[in-house]
């Protein structure tokens, strides 16, 4: 299973023949990134799902850049945010969404008009629907990517050391 996993994840030759990463060029050649470690693969997996809820474009090469600058498992960290993908997107934003309106105290239905625009006024009633969602969407996504992100870190570091514990009780 575990070489199936890694037959899965982007490799090292794969990242880096990117275009989005390749600026990261001389950073990526750091043996940490792509060490497969319970801190590393933790942190990768954090990272990688926090900016895979937090923000809808460009979540790999962001995910990278933070998992370089922490030092956390690069293939980890750019797998992980295909938590977001065309079948789980519209479920995960309109639950944020629901948590950012309950939090902000704003009425779901208000905030988002549900009148019929008039050709004239559709550019308008386009971007003021856009605004009514903004604030709620925003503090919802950013509470849901922090908790599922330090949740990721919290199960992974753990499931791997019970993992580790249970193995060395067999060998004793």
């Amino acid at each position: 299973m575990k070489n199936r996993f890694k037959q899965l994840l982007p490799n090292r030759e794969r990242l880096l023949a990117s275009r989005w990463l390749r600026w990261l060029g001389p950073l990526l050649h750091h043996p940490q990134l792509w060490h497969w470690s319970r801190r590393g693969v933790s942190m990768g997996v954090a990272i990688g799902v926090f900016f895979g809820l937090l923000i809808p474009v460009a979540q790999i090469p962001i995910s990278a850049t933070a998992a370089v600058l922490l030092r956390a498992n690069l293939p980890a960290a750019a797998a992980s945010t295909l938590v977001t993908n065309p079948v789980t997107f519209a479920p995960i934003y309109y639950a944020a969404y629901k948590l950012g309106a309950w939090i902000t105290g704003e009425d779901a239905e208000k905030s988002v008009p549900n009148k019929p625009a008039l050709p004239a006024d559709a550019e308008e009633g386009f971007w003021e629907r856009i605004a009514g969602i903004g604030l709620p969407l925003l503090v919802g996504l950013s509470i849901t990517a922090t908790i599922a992100g330090l949740a990721c870190y919290v199960l992974i570091s753990l499931g791997w050391y019970l993992y580790v514990m249970r193995k060395r009780r067999r060998k004793r």
